[in-house]
């Protein structure tokens, strides 16, 4: 009965739920809908009401959400501070890196304190077992590197090869064939597969990051048109295939060999640089009659581009043959099967430019998605020069056409290459239109992350701003300049030459203190090219007394910075032209006791100065009515033997009133003159 009550009082309780609405429509009736719950019983329907108009509420599935699902919520809320520094930087506010030889100590630095603590965690891990991270990060967790098997056995072969023991993974392997045991098929493929991955030797602690660092120099050194680079950086990749190494013995000692262990065999060799020994063992794969996987049919794609002494045409149709192969065999290709084709035929230069077009066509033919580094290996094929031709190639906007507003996902290794590529071209075609595109693509999404390392950065956004100083409005450029430096990237000394040009054709000159106080925060105190190219513009023109006396302040911090270099060297280098602008902006400012030093220095540096400098001093030694300081800058001219000497002196004549002593001096300096000239004279005579 209590059942019973209870399940009439529910039924009560639901049909009261419904006249709520009921009442707020008025006395006359009840709502004309009524609500049906999904899981539960249906509310009675009222009498007399409209079925037709009923609505159906579903209540929708438990989502499960991602543990960092929080977190990722809270991010999407925040944008970039462009007053802040780049994330990597904000461990301590002491160390916070102002150039880019300062952040690419602090990046290595703190690299380095994570690999010592790697280690000191996985050389004593019985101190690290308490885990507090929640959810849980399994590689902030130390990793056990001693084997705890002592007795040989394949279990003990199984337990080092998955501890990445090279060395004891091979002893155990003999020690089980001396004593005539048979080793498994899958664990001897497990063995090929850790042999030929670390090249035979035993992997370093860093060995991630040592690779990661290497590739990076080996793809820049393929993309340059220096040899050498390429050597070297085909040298510092290291290791290389051995004849009769461990894994060939192996190999050559299995009884029994299936599909993996021919494609560990070829995979590796061709890693290794063996590209004439893997495509001979695929050659014998096939008598095996085996079928490859679509990862090694990757691999023998590369080598065959590799191979030396051969034309390109020919690497072509071998290419073509083993896409053929993949067909026979229904091997399916993926996207890296045709990013390794357009990545091997850039080495193919204006003859892979077809190919690549097929190759791409036949992409998207089968349904391939492409990623940034397909689009990537497209514009290094066929904009490989950093200079534009006449007929250039227009690919670059049907490519941004294509993937503007799209988000990409890490597909590929290359991936983080694109953006720098694509910048490239647009800095090359001199098209800011075409720049602001790429960068919108970069902003889309997460798309961000794919701006590769520090020095890749560095060199994008070092175009990008090359590019709007060169093509864009001033105050659309100063405001890229306060929202990229320094919270973006930090300038080279060529940036700031670059937006100093742009300030320069904008008539803008009055912020040149505030670049030169800037570019001393980013380390280019010492910059010849950036110093000389900011004296130059502020000693070009007469400006108005304020900028003048400005220009003065500038000009005396960059003499401080030429005088601390001469105390720090040897051998001091003062140019002349930075010798002659810092006089003529003291002299501009009314500075005339600085100014008359320079002169000094004029001499002891051994450097000529300009005919305009020594007429401003006439007029200066004039403006104070000083003959003396007339006579001094003759006494500098002599001293060099200028032909404006003559034109000085008389100058003095005309313009001073002389005491005798003076014309005394006067006269003794043209007689040296006139003998030095004489000389000369007589000399060229002889050489008649």
């Amino acid at each position: 009965m209590a059942s019973v009550a209870s399940a009439w009082w529910l039924r009560v309780s639901c049909g009261l739920c419904v006249p709520l609405t009921a009442r707020r429509a008025g006395a006359c009736g009840r709502t004309p809908s009524s609500r049906f719950y999904s899981g539960s019983a249906a509310v009675p329907q009222v009498e007399g009401a409209d079925v037709a108009g009923t609505e159906e509420v579903v209540i929708p599935k438990k989502k499960i959400w991602d543990k960092v699902a929080v977190l990722q919520a809270l991010a999407s809320t925040v944008h970039r501070d462009t007053t802040a520094v780049p994330y990597a930087f904000q461990d301590d506010p002491y160390l916070i890196p102002t150039s880019s030889v300062e952040s690419h100590s602090f990046l290595l630095a703190k690299k380095s304190g994570e690999n010592a603590a790697k280690f000191i965690i996985n050389s004593y891990p019985k101190y690290f077992q308490k885990d507090i991270a929640e959810p849980h990060i399994p590689c902030l967790m130390p990793e056990y590197f001693e084997p705890q098997i002592e007795e040989i056995s394949e279990a003990a072969l199984q337990e080092r090869i998955k501890l990445k023991k090279v060395k004891a993974s091979v002893d155990i392997f003999d020690q089980l064939l001396q004593a005539g045991t048979t080793v498994s098929l899958e664990t001897t493929n497990s063995l090929l597969d850790l042999l030929c991955y670390y090249g035979n030797q035993e992997p370093s602690t860093n060995y991630n990051f040592q690779q990661q660092e290497q590739s990076e120099e080996l793809e820049e050194g393929e993309e340059g048109d220096n040899v050498k680079s390429k050597k070297k950086a085909g040298h510092q990749l290291g290791v290389t295939w051995r004849a009769k190494n461990h894994a060939e013995r192996i190999f050559a000692l299995m009884p029994e060999k299936n599909a993996h262990s021919y494609c560990t065999m070829i995979r590796g060799m061709v890693k290794h640089r063996a590209h004439t020994q893997a495509l001979s063992l695929y050659t014998e794969l096939l008598n095996s009659r085996l079928r490859a996987d679509v990862h090694t049919f990757n691999s023998l794609i590369e080598a065959t581009a590799l191979v030396a002494n051969k034309k390109f045409e020919e690497k072509w149709n071998n290419i073509l043959d083993l896409l053929k192969q993949m067909v026979a065999q229904n091997v399916k290709p993926n996207l890296q099967t045709f990013n390794t084709i357009l990545k091997c035929l850039r080495r193919f230069y204006a003859f892979g430019k077809l190919p690549a077009l097929q190759t791409f066509r036949e992409m998207k033919a089968i349904g391939i998605e492409p990623s940034l580094a397909t689009y990537h290996h497209i514009i290094q094929l066929f904009y490989q020069h950093e200079s534009p031709s006449k007929g250039s190639s227009l690919i670059i906007y049907d490519i941004m056409d294509e993937i503007t507003g799209k988000k990409f996902s890490p597909k590929d290794p290359d991936d983080d290459m694109f953006f720098q590529s694509a910048m490239r071209v647009c800095s090359s075609l001199r098209d800011l239109e075409l720049a602001y595109q790429v960068h919108g693509l970069l902003n889309t999404g997460d798309n961000r992350k794919f701006i590769g390392p520090d020095p890749r950065r560095n060199f994008y956004y070092s175009k990008f701003f090359s590019l709007l100083c060169l093509m864009e409005q001033i105050d659309v450029t100063l405001k890229w300049y306060k929202d990229l430096i320094p919270s973006v990237f930090f300038p080279h000394s060529q940036t700031l030459i670059d937006l100093l040009q742009a300030l320069d054709v904008a008539n803008r000159l009055e912020m040149i203190p505030q670049i030169w106080k800037d570019s001393k925060e980013y380390g280019h105190t010492f910059r010849n090219d950036l110093k000389e190219e900011i004296l130059m513009l502020m000693a070009r023109d007469q400006h108005p007394p304020e900028l003048q006396a400005a220009f003065a302040d500038c000009a005396a911090d960059i003499k401080s910075t030429y005088e601390s270099q001469d105390a720090r060297q040897t051998a001091s280098e003062w140019p002349a032209n930075s010798l002659n602008y810092i006089a003529i902006l003291f002299l501009r400012a009314g500075r005339t006791q600085e100014a008359w030093k320079m002169l000094g220095l004029f001499r002891k540096h051994n450097k000529i100065p300009r005919n305009e400098l020594l007429n401003e001093f006439m007029d200066s030694a004039k403006a104070s009515s000083s003959p003396a300081q007339a006579i001094e800058v003759i006494k500098l001219a002599n001293s060099f033997s200028l032909p404006i000497c003559e034109g000085l002196t008389q100058r003095l004549i005309a313009d001073f009133t002389l005491s005798q002593e003076q014309k005394e001096a006067l006269g003794d300096l043209t007689a040296l003159t006139s003998d030095s000239d004489s000389e000369s004279d007589s000399d060229t005579s002889e050489d008649k």
